[in-house]
């Protein structure tokens, strides 16, 4: 019984088998306040949107739209809430995007924004304190991000992340701080933040919109123009022409004609500056083709070797008489292991990956950057355990471990801190 057991478990742990993050599918990140959710009427063209153009839903009620909490599905609007939100700047980003890259791209978003709300309500250190000063409506736009905006942004983008690859950020915000001087160095604490909790590599390109010129709040485009001083990272998005403002009373607000041409802008900013790096990855280049075997050998669980060696900076042990436990991606708390009937492909929160195998096997080992270039060969001969420890040998970021030999073959994503 014990051994029939084990093997039921070691068949349960061999079966699970996780895809890497698709270098095709990219993902931008939407945050900041009113003019970010999205204050246009939405018309009957806004409706049509193309299946490569997607949003992952971060709010907690999606009744407005039929979407649901960090399940991705076609970006028709509203993206950012059910509690006022409507069409918004981020809308024809993704869909420019989308027109304007080659056909394998998918383009994913998820915008987290709040009406009104100051740069504080993003920064980690002061959104409590300030959340607790506000009226009902802005509680209420706040707590349906959980009582914590940024905290549900990095929550996920963390789940955006094990589909796709984080490409940029685009941002409106600043009316209700125009006052505030110490604006800019605020919005580049929460960018270092936002790049340090993601593990995002330190060339991602933020995008802030400048607010409606005409506006009583157009003083704030002093604070938005200082941004690129703060970071080679940070670019403008102009709001020239865009005159008319909303029939609302607040003057603060685009039109919906606007707000489409706005988030055309913001796209063809983005394409500027991502050049090359919007172009598709073919398959080959970044990862091994992942299988799994739905055989489990009972011998290969009982299997043990005696040697115990060391290469490429790789460590090895010499028990392989279990199976090794699937550990969880960084930040994410996802099950990360690909197991085979010879061994096994696990991740850890340190950012370790760690081959096991029953039998000596001569394995292809290379890790990928997001983008799909090779960045580190370890390939070479393997037999029991063997921990890659690649902190200090690869900046921190995401990346790609893919593995390969004979009755093996396997890829995973790892973070490396």
């Amino acid at each position: 019984m014990k051994k029939f057991l084990l093997g039921a478990a070691f068949a349960m742990a061999f079966s699970q088998v996780n895809a890497a993050p698709d270098p095709n599918f990219h993902i931008y990140l939407a945050f900041g306040q009113s003019n970010m959710e999205g204050q246009g009427d939405i018309g009957q063209q806004d409706k049509t949107v193309d299946e490569r153009f997607q949003v992952l839903w971060a709010a907690d009620n999606g009744s407005c739209s039929g979407k649901t909490k960090g399940k991705w599905s076609t970006a028709v609007p509203p993206l950012a809430h059910c509690q006022g939100a409507k069409l918004g700047p981020t809308d024809y980003f993704g869909r420019t995007m989308v027109e304007k890259t080659d056909s394998q791209i998918k383009v994913g978003v998820i915008v987290v924004a709040v009406a009104g709300c100051s740069i504080k309500l993003f920064d980690k250190d002061q959104y409590r304190s300030y959340a607790q000063g506000q009226q009902s409506w802005m509680t209420q736009r706040i707590n349906t991000y959980g009582g914590n905006p940024y905290g549900r942004l990095i929550e996920m983008a963390k789940k955006a992340q094990e589909d796709g690859v984080i490409k940029g950020i685009i941002f409106h915000q600043g009316e209700t701080d125009a006052g505030d001087g110490q604006w800019p160095s605020n919005v580049k604490k929460v960018y270092d933040n936002i790049i340090k909790d993601l593990g995002l590599e330190s060339d991602i390109p933020f995008l802030a919109g400048e607010v409606l010129r005409s506006g009583v709040s157009a003083g704030a485009n002093n604070n938005i123009a200082k941004l690129p001083q703060q970071s080679k990272n940070f670019y403008v998005v102009s709001s020239e022409g865009f005159n008319q403002a909303l029939n609302d009373g607040q003057n603060v607000h685009f039109t919906s004609q606007e707000y489409r041409d706005f988030g055309k802008r913001y796209a063809e900013k983005m394409i500027e500056v991502l050049g090359n790096k919007l172009k598709p990855v073919a398959e080959s280049s970044c990862s091994a083709e992942e299988s799994s075997s739905s055989e489990v050998a009972s011998s290969s669980s009982e299997a043990k070797s005696s040697s115990s060696h060391t290469h490429h900076g790789v460590s090895s042990s010499s028990e392989t008489g279990s199976s090794p436990e699937s550990s969880s991606d960084a930040g994410t708390g996802i099950a990360q292991a690909n197991h085979f009937a010879g061994g096994a492909l696990t991740v850890n929160k340190a950012g370790n990956v760690q081959l096991s195998l029953a039998k000596a096997t001569q394995l292809t080992v290379k890790i990928y950057s997001s983008l799909g270039k090779e960045v580190l060969d370890l390939s070479g001969n393997y037999a029991g355990t063997n921990t890659l420890v690649l902190a200090g040998r690869l900046p921190a970021g995401r990346y790609v471990v893919s593995a390969q030999g004979e009755g093996f073959k396997a890829t995973k994503p790892v973070m490396v801190k």
